[in-house]
């Protein structure tokens, strides 16, 4: 007796292409949507970064503007100290954006291939 899956590949060889073919378009589909999540990703890091060092070059020049006026000749101390949380609020932001943005890779893929090896299974089984 001849299995089910040699049959149809001696029978009907263009179904079994048909079917690589598809499989070729939900992978190529698959890495479009994981590079361009990879990207986003990459770029929200890039912008956390930055605003990180900025953040770092305001606190610095804060505190040397701290060391070097008098407290009492200050106008908006407080401003020495919102400066530099600005891009670190940005950078926060960032991050969590960046970490909220986990992409479940290859999904439908998986999905794919479990739903055709439980039909391979079930006509294997009968």
């Amino acid at each position: 007796m001849m299995h089910p899956l040699l049959r149809l590949i001696a029978t009907q060889p263009q179904l079994l292409l048909d079917h690589a073919e598809a499989y070729a378009d939900l992978l190529a589909e698959e890495i479009g949507h994981a590079s361009s999540a990879w990207k986003l990703r990459t770029l929200l890091y890039a912008v956390a970064l930055c605003c990180v060092v900025v953040a770092t070059v305001l606190a610095g020049v804060a505190l040397m503007l701290w060391a070097v006026v008098p407290f009492s000749e200050m106008h908006a101390p407080w401003a020495l100290v919102v400066a530099p949380l600005l891009p670190i609020a940005g950078a926060i932001c960032c991050l969590l954006i960046a970490h909220k943005e986990t992409n479940q890779g290859f999904s439908n893929l998986r999905k794919q291939v479990k739903a055709d090896m439980g039909m391979l299974r079930e006509v294997s089984a009968s």
